[in-house]
C-alpha cells in the first residue's frame, strides 16, 4: 500500500506543469502603448531549470536576446500585438505572453525652415519654425531651448535670433497645446564665424600667388634714391611649406615694387587682396604697399592701389585725381591707423583688404582685416586710368618704400592669394 501511494504521488509529481518564473514589470497584459515603449523582465529560472538568457519579440518576429534582468526599448506598430518575453535555460525554454495595444502617435507639424538638422552655424543663428497642431491637438504656443536650458516661449510662427557657445548642440524647438507638449530635435554645430571679408562660394579664388613665377621687380620712380630688389624661395619662416624672401636694399627712401600678372578677367567687381607678412627685426621701412590692377572692358586700368603708411600713420587709398586720360595718381588718407615700423617683429601678421568698383570706374575701399580685427574704410573714389595695358590683365603688387638715407628690408610674403567675383 505504502509502495502504491509513493508511485501515485510520484507520478502527480511528475505531470505537474513547470513553474513559470518570468516577472514583467511593464508593460501589463491588456496595456495601451505608444511605440516605442519599455519592456522590463527578469528571471532566475526556466521551465524548472536555471535560465541563462532571456529574450523577446512581438508576435511571430525573431526574438530579441537580452540578460536574465533586462530593461529594453521596444518598437512596434500601430494596432493589436502579442509580446513574447522569453527565457532559456539548457536544453529548455519557456516565454509569457501578453496582449498589447500600439495606439497611434500623436501628430504634431512642427517645420524648422531654419537651420536644418546637422547644420553648421555662427554663435548667433537665425531660428525660423511654425506649427498647427501640438500632439494632435490644436498649439498654442511654441519656444526654443538648447540642450536643456531653459525654453524660450514664442508664438506658433516665429522668427528668433539665438545664441550659442561653440560646440555641438540640440536644439531643441517645441510646441505646447490644451495639456499637452511635443518637441523637435535637430544636433548642430556652432562654431566662431571667420575673422575677414566675406567671400562668396562661387568667387574665383588664386592661391599662393608668391609663388608664381615672373615676378618683376623694379624701383618705382614715384619714389626718391635708389633700391634695388630680390627674390627667394625658403621653408622658414613658413606657413603654407615655401616661403618668399623679399630683400630691399634703398638709398635716400627708395622703394621697390613687386608685382606679377596672375590671371585674366574684365568683369569682376570686387576683389580681396589677403596676405601673410612677416618682417625681421632689423628692417626698416616706410610703407607697405599692396594693391592690384584690372583692365576693364573699356580697355581702361582700375588701380586698387593701398598701402600702410608710416609717415601718414594711417592706411591710404589711391584715387585719380585728375581725367581718365589726363591721370593723375594720389593718396587719400582714411582714418584708420597704421604704421609698419610699430608692427611686431619676427611672427605672422594677416592683412585682408577688401574692394569693388562700378562700370563707371569708380572704386569702392571697403575695410581692410589685420590679424583679424577690422577697419572700415568705406570711401569711394574714381580711380579709372587710361594706360593702354592688355585688356582683361590682373596685376598684384607688393611695394617697399624705405625711409632715411639707407637701410634694407627683409619681408617674408606667405599664401598671397586674390579673390574675385
Amino acid at each position: 500500500m505504502r509502495k502504491l501511494l509513493f508511485a501515485a504521488l510520484t507520478l502527480a509529481a511528475c505531470s505537474a506543469p513547470a513553474i513559470q518564473a518570468i516577472t514583467v514589470s511593464t508593460p501589463s497584459n491588456g496595456a495601451q502603448l505608444t511605440s516605442p515603449f519599455t519592456v522590463t523582465a527578469s528571471t532566475t529560472t526556466c521551465a524548472g531549470v536555471p535560465a541563462v538568457s532571456m529574450g523577446y519579440s512581438i508576435d511571430s518576429g525573431t526574438a530579441v536576446i537580452e540578460p536574465i534582468s533586462f530593461s529594453a526599448r521596444v518598437y512596434a506598430s500601430a494596432g493589436s500585438h502579442v509580446l513574447h518575453v522569453k527565457c532559456w535555460g539548457k536544453n529548455t525554454h519557456d516565454e509569457k505572453l501578453l496582449n498589447i495595444t500600439i495606439l497611434a502617435a500623436p501628430v504634431s507639424d512642427i517645420t524648422v525652415s531654419t537651420p536644418s538638422n546637422g547644420a553648421t552655424v555662427s554663435p548667433t543663428f537665425t531660428l525660423t519654425a511654425s506649427t498647427r497642431t501640438c500632439a494632435s491637438k490644436p498649439a498654442v504656443s511654441m519656444g526654443y531651448s538648447i540642450d536643456s536650458g531653459t525654453a524660450v516661449i514664442e508664438p506658433t510662427s516665429f522668427t528668433a535670433s539665438v545664441s550659442a557657445p561653440a560646440g555641438a548642440h540640440v536644439l531643441h524647438v517645441k510646441c505646447w497645446g490644451q495639456g499637452v507638449g511635443d518637441q523637435k530635435l535637430l544636433n548642430i554645430n556652432v562654431v566662431q564665424p571667420p575673422k575677414g571679408p566675406q567671400i562668396p562660394s562661387y568667387a574665383h579664388v588664386q592661391q599662393q600667388i608668391d609663388l608664381l613665377p615672373g615676378w618683376r621687380i623694379k624701383h618705382d620712380p614715384a619714389t626718391p634714391g635708389t633700391a634695388t630688389g630680390s627674390m627667394t624661395l625658403v621653408s622658414d619662416p613658413t606657413l603654407t611649406g615655401q616661403t618668399e624672401k623679399y630683400l630691399t636694399t634703398f638709398t635716400n627712401a627708395g622703394g621697390i615694387l613687386y608685382s606679377n600678372t596672375y590671371g585674366n578677367d574684365t568683369d569682376s567687381t570686387h576683389f580681396v587682396y589677403d596676405v601673410h607678412v612677416w618682417l625681421t627685426a632689423d628692417s626698416v621701412l616706410s610703407n607697405l604697399e599692396m594693391d592690384g590692377n584690372q583692365v576693364m572692358r573699356n580697355g581702361h586700368t582700375i588701380i586698387y592701389g593701398f598701402q600702410c603708411s608710416g609717415y601718414a600713420g594711417v592706411w591710404e587709398y589711391t584715387e585719380n585725381s585728375g581725367t581718365v586720360d589726363q591721370t593723375k595718381a594720389h593718396w587719400l588718407k582714411s582714418t584708420a591707423p597704421c604704421n609698419p615700423a610699430k608692427w611686431t617683429r619676427n611672427t605672422w601678421h594677416h592683412i585682408q583688404i577688401s574692394v569693388s568698383r562700378d562700370d563707371s570706374g569708380n572704386v569702392t575701399y571697403h575695410s581692410v582685416w589685420f590679424d583679424g580685427v577690422e577697419q572700415p574704410i568705406n570711401k569711394t573714389v574714381m580711380s579709372e586710368f587710361s594706360l593702354g595695358w592688355a585688356l582683361g590683365a590682373l596685376v598684384v603688387n607688393f611695394q617697399v618704400d624705405g625711409i632715411g638715407t639707407s637701410g634694407s628690408a627683409t619681408i617674408y610674403v606667405d599664401n598671397l592669394k586674390m579673390s574675385r567675383w
